[in-house]
């Protein structure tokens, strides 16, 4: 199983590529010369972004405040620029996992080659056959928050939302469900 460990990154960030619409999302780490982008959905930006402020507001609250976590993205912090080129696409992400280590006081996110939806695990038979790939990336608290408030900037620089429901308008035109009657049974 092939390891991408950044510990820490000089730069960790959710970036996309393409036209709101058909938008292709990236996480991107680099370090040192070397850099790994892992292509991920929408929500899993979204979903990561989420989590990730909720695990810090945990550590927050668990530390009576005293933890070194900002309750927001510190300015300097923020980092505008696109994702670094060339974008090749290291691997495809299914599962996602978080955890705060106290003795560092660092977050560790972990990304994990998607293996295929209809896959049920199976025992290991041998040790020498190869794994899903995993990103490994630990970053301070400060750059957590950071990197949560860009990923979901990007995630809302989409499509707008229809006024009447909410669904994302297309290019092309917009089919409302509330306009079709389709509003679902409201007996």
């Amino acid at each position: 199983m092939p390891v991408f460990d950044y510990d820490p990154p000089e730069r960790f960030v959710a970036g996309a590529v393409g036209q709101p619409g058909s938008r292709t999302f990236f996480l991107q780490a680099r370090a040192q010369g070397r850099m790994t982008t892992v292509g991920l959905e929408k929500f899993q930006v979204a979903v990561l972004a989420d989590r990730l402020d909720e695990l810090l507001d945990e550590v927050l609250r668990r530390s009576g405040g005293t933890a070194p976590v900002p309750a927001m993205a510190p300015v300097e912090l923020a980092d505008k620029a696109p994702l670094d080129l060339p974008i090749d696409e290291d691997f495809r992400v299914g599962t996602m996992a978080l955890a705060w280590d106290p003795d560092t006081s660092q977050v560790v996110i972990e990304a994990q080659e998607v293996t295929g939806e209809d896959e049920e695990e199976q025992p290991v038979i041998d040790d020498d056959r190869p794994g899903s790939a995993v990103l490994r990336v630990h970053i301070s608290a400060a750059a957590a928050r950071a990197f949560t408030q860009r990923a979901l900037e990007i995630v809302a620089a989409g499509r707008p939302p229809c006024p009447l429901c909410g669904q994302p308008l297309d290019a092309e035109g917009h089919i409302c469900v509330r306009l079709n009657g389709h509003r679902g049974d409201t007996t």
